[in-house]
């Protein structure tokens, strides 16, 4: 965005603020273009939120994806096992 104005053209936009608005307004302003972006950020948010929102209320839900059986026999197999290789030092 700025790669059109160069250099020269942001030195002469800041003299022409700093004439215009005086040295003491202008970090006022700043703050208010920064509140300003912040309160579009989050209203953009807000909206595309919703949207999602409103999306996966019109999907479809979709079902969960089942385990074969072995692998859930295998599981607590293997965890008992290794509960009888701890044993206390004698």
């Amino acid at each position: 965005m700025l790669n059109g104005i160069g250099v020269p053209g942001i030195i002469l936009l800041v003299i022409l603020a700093l004439l215009l608005f005086g040295p003491n307004k202008l970090p006022e302003l700043g703050r208010a273009v920064g509140r300003t972006f912040r309160e579009f950020k989050d209203g953009t948010r807000e909206i595309l939120g919703e949207d999602d929102a409103a999306a996966r209320k019109s999907e479809p839900a979709k079902p969960l994806a089942v385990a074969p059986v072995e692998a859930q026999v295998a599981a607590p197999v293997a965890s008992q096992s290794t509960a009888d290789n701890k044993r206390l030092p004698e």
